[in-house]
């Protein structure tokens, strides 16, 4: 690892440990030429994740998009931040632990729902009219009866 300081090219770590997240590895190294102290992380590198739309093109997978669509959803709703990113966590892990590097709009969406669906049932319904596309209020009123019946079939 070279040196930020003066470039020299090797240095030894002198303390290693995983990051809270645990996804990746804090390391305290010393330079051997002019003995300064510095931080590296050492994480895993990732295969690009692509996502097929609809009309077929193929994006790569973008998590800031993904926490976007969530949070216009949860818009004045009583959902914590954490919660949130958490869903989002729990969505891009299930994605990239697929066994093809390629996932639909539609699976990513389902996987949404079906977390949105538990934490939250009206930020599930604004995220189900968007990414369902509801044409007219019949569709919307299909998808509350749906998700009245589940609710009393859980009580």
């Amino acid at each position: 690892m070279r040196c930020p300081f003066c470039g020299f090219a090797e240095s030894r770590v002198i303390d290693s440990r995983a990051t809270e997240e645990g996804n990746s590895i804090r390391r305290r190294r010393e330079c051997l030429s002019c003995i300064r102290r510095f931080t590296t992380y050492e994480v895993i590198e990732e295969l690009p994740l692509m996502v097929i739309k609809k009309d077929g093109r193929r994006t790569m997978f973008d998590r800031g998009k993904l926490l976007s669509g969530i949070l216009k959803a949860c818009e004045k709703r009583p959902v914590p931040l954490p919660v949130i990113e958490k869903v989002v966590d729990k969505v891009e892990k299930e994605s990239r632990s697929q066994a093809e590097r390629e996932i639909t709009t539609r699976m990513i969406g389902e996987m949404v729902m079906a977390e949105l669906k538990e934490i939250d049932q009206v930020a599930y319904v604004r995220f189900a009219s968007v990414y369902r596309q509801f044409a007219d209020i019949n569709n919307f009123m299909c998808e509350l009866e749906l998700l009245m019946k589940q609710g009393k079939k859980n009580s």
